[in-house]
């Protein structure tokens, strides 16, 4: 099991992750965690950043939410790592996420899914299992 700490008083719980882009280029990631969400998105901008382009993607896409409607795209990316874990090929969502937050992702369900986690809000404490 592997164990991420955040900032328990914090409005957003805040995670680091990594993107890799198909030639090797690494990104830092600031993410937050959206079990809520059941897509992983990263933002347009930090994909550029690391040579993905929108040609690149697989489809068009649509969020909707409680403020509205963003589109995007869907796109591969060669491998992405956070809460201890990696996933290579990994399909993510490329949408603007709000401002002012200095938020580069979410991490949804489609990362989520292959583990067991318990989140610890008190303690400030994701645990994590592979399943």
């Amino acid at each position: 099991m592997k164990v991420t700490r955040f900032n328990p008083t914090g409005d957003l719980i805040f995670v680091s992750g990594r993107i890799w882009g198909r030639k090797g280029q690494l990104a830092s990631l600031r993410l937050v965690l959206d079990t809520g969400s059941s897509e992983s998105i990263i933002a347009p901008e930090v994909l550029d950043q690391i040579g993905y382009t929108p040609r690149e993607g697989e489809a068009m896409t649509v969020i909707r939410s409680a403020v509205g409607r963003e589109t995007g795209y869907l796109i591969r990316v060669a491998r992405f790592a956070s809460l201890g874990f990696e996933a290579s090929d990994f399909l993510v969502h490329a949408h603007d996420l709000p401002e002012g937050y200095g938020i580069d992702g979410l991490i949804g369900l489609s990362f989520l899914r292959q583990f067991n986690y318990e989140v610890r809000s008190r303690e400030g404490r994701l645990l994590v299992a592979r399943i």
